[in-house]
Formats: C-alpha cells, sequence, structure tokens
C-alpha cells in the first residue's frame, strides 16, 4: 500500500477537474490511500461539474485516512477566474506543492502527482521559480536533478531545463553532462530496473555540429563527456536530432537525453501528448505530471482529458515499487 498525494494546480485551469477524473477512475480497484492538496471551495465547485464516484472527508491538516477515503487538505479559499492567471491562483499552487514536500520529506506520503501550474501566476505571486522541478529540487535539498518524460514509447530527458534558448549554449558544460549522465543511469537503474541502459545523447547543434564547421560544443563539450562513459557502453552520440527522429533511433535506447527544452520535448509530445509523464529524477521524493499545461482554453467546461494524470500515477507507483525494492 501507498500513500499518494495530488497538488491541485493552478486552479484557474484544469488541475482539479483531472485530478477528481484520474481518482474517479483509480480509487475502486487501488489498495492505496489518496490525499489530495486543494481549497476547499474549489473541490466543492469543481465537483459539481465533475461528480466524485469516491468517498472524501476535508481536513485542515494532514490525518492519515481509510482506504476508499480520499483526504483533500484544505489550503486557503481563493476567488476562481477560470481561463486566467491571477497572483491568487499562483500563491495556492504554490503553497499546494509546499505542503506535499513537507509532507514527502517527513515520510508522511510515498509520492506526488502535480497538476499543472501556471508560471506567470507564480510570477504575478512573486514566486521566484521557473516551474515545479527547480522548486521541488530547493525545498528537499537536492542538488543534482534531471527534468525526465516517460512513456511506452521513449524515455527522454533534458541537460538544460528551463532556460531562454540564447543561454542553452552556457549551461553545456563538462560538470553539467557529468550530473545529467550519472542522475539519468542511475535512475534507470534504481528507478526503472533497467541495470544495463542504453542511451543516446543528442547533439545541440544542427548535424550535431558537423565536426565543428556548425558550432563546436559537440567536438569541445559533448563528445568527451560521453567518452568517459564508453567503456560501460551506457551512452553513444551526439546524434543529429532531427536524423535520429525522422529514423525513429529512438526506439533502440532506453533513453534520450536532449540539450534543450523544444528539442525534446516537440517531438516526445507528437509521440504521446496525452499520454506523456514529466518526472524528476535524483530527488529523494517520487513526483511525477501530466506533460501538459494548465489548459486555460477549456478549464471549468468539463472537457479535460485525465490520461496522462493517469499515467502520472501508473509511474508513480511503479518508481515507488522499484525504491522500495532496491533500497
Amino acid at each position: 500500500m501507498n500513500k499518494i498525494l495530488f497538488t491541485c494546480g493552478d486552479v484557474n485551469g484544469i488541475g482539479p477537474e483531472i485530478i477528481i477524473k484520474s481518482l474517479n477512475s483509480i480509487t475502486l480497484n487501488s489498495g492505496n490511500k489518496f490525499y489530495v492538496v486543494c481549497p476547499r471551495e474549489t473541490f466543492l465547485e469543481t465537483s459539481e461539474i465533475v461528480k466524485p464516484r469516491f468517498n472524501f472527508l476535508f481536513s485542515d491538516k494532514f490525518n492519515d485516512t481509510e482506504k476508499g477515503t480520499v483526504s483533500v487538505i484544505t489550503l486557503k479559499d481563493v476567488s476562481r477566474k477560470y481561463g486566467y492567471s491571477t497572483k491568487a491562483s499562483g500563491k495556492t499552487a504554490y503553497n499546494a506543492i509546499k505542503l506535499a514536500v513537507e509532507l514527502a520529506n517527513a515520510k508522511s506520503i510515498d509520492s506526488i502527482i502535480t497538476a499543472p501550474i501556471s508560471k506567470t501566476a507564480f510570477k504575478m505571486a512573486g514566486i521566484n521559480f521557473p516551474g515545479h522541478t527547480e522548486m521541488l529540487a530547493e525545498y528537499s535539498n537536492t542538488k543534482n536533478f534531471v527534468m525526465m518524460f516517460l512513456s511506452r514509447k521513449m524515455k527522454a530527458s533534458l541537460v538544460s531545463i528551463h532556460e531562454p534558448v540564447k543561454n542553452v549554449s552556457r549551461h553545456i558544460n563538462g560538470k553539467k553532462l557529468h550530473t545529467t549522465f550519472d542522475v539519468v543511469i542511475q535512475s534507470l537503474k534504481n528507478d526503472f530496473n533497467i541495470y544495463k541502459p542504453k542511451i543516446a545523447v543528442l547533439g545541440l547543434n544542427p548535424h550535431a555540429g558537423e565536426n565543428g564547421a556548425i558550432g563546436d560544443e559537440e567536438e569541445k563539450t559533448i563528445k568527451p563527456a560521453i567518452r568517459k562513459y564508453r567503456p560501460n557502453e551506457f551512452l553513444s552520440g551526439p546524434y543529429s536530432p532531427d536524423a535520429f527522429f525522422a529514423n525513429r533511433l529512438y526506439r533502440d535506447f532506453d533513453m534520450v537525453i536532449g540539450m534543450y527544452h523544444d528539442q525534446l520535448l516537440i517531438p516526445f509530445k507528437l509521440l504521446n501528448f496525452g499520454g506523456g509523464v514529466n518526472y524528476t529524477a535524483g530527488l529523494p521524493i517520487v513526483r511525477t505530471s501530466p506533460d501538459h499545461g494548465v489548459a486555460y482554453d477549456i478549464a471549468g467546461k468539463n472537457l479535460a482529458d485525465p490520461s496522462s494524470m493517469i499515467q502520472a500515477y501508473k509511474y508513480a507507483e511503479i518508481i515507488v515499487k522499484n525504491r522500495k525494492r532496491n533500497a
């Protein structure tokens, strides 16, 4: 039995809706215990749009609950404005994540599944984090972590995360590459039971630099970093991203490592949109999330698809089980 906690995300988006839809799907046949961090009125208002098919109770603090009953840990009520980033929605999303990490650090829960947040709302609320990943790392005192994306078709991870494109190259250095490779290898072993992983590394420049003719990061930085791991045959590359995905080479690897956000997320979401999962590797806590955003355009309309959230739950179960086995 695992204790699974969902955070509400941005309450002006689809987060609360896909949480209830997901719990409707997974609670009936699960032996786990479930918790949701969410304002009381937000949960009740959402339950008018999507009727919960599970028992739930409200509490202003974490209390152990019986199997089959979802415990809703309430936050301060907030005025909702569907479809818009607001200071209040940013603050609420932040408070939900902060409480979840505190509970995970205290070993009260086994995993966190985070609903989507708005980076704009975070900024409006004065919260200086570009996303979940960086916030979770700081609050769990983790220096070395990697943003990872999971699906049946491909597992992928990033060297740089939420960096403007003009700044990406300065983040591609030997130390950062080695840290990323180490975290990915350990995660594949401990979280997914892949003990001899095959990992592809993409280049940064067009045609992976074409032997230095189009940028020198591959020759000076990426290739030397990969060579360090060659005796173990863990890593290969750097590959030219366009040819790599056009030839579907991702099917030959346990993990694909990209240099920057859109280089990897565009093909990943083309392959998996609606079913992919965001995972933060390297944390002492298990955190997964849907691979989509707040979907303001359909918020409050009962149109949101919970598939990615359900997959996030399934991967959280797998990772918790494997970590306990490999401890």
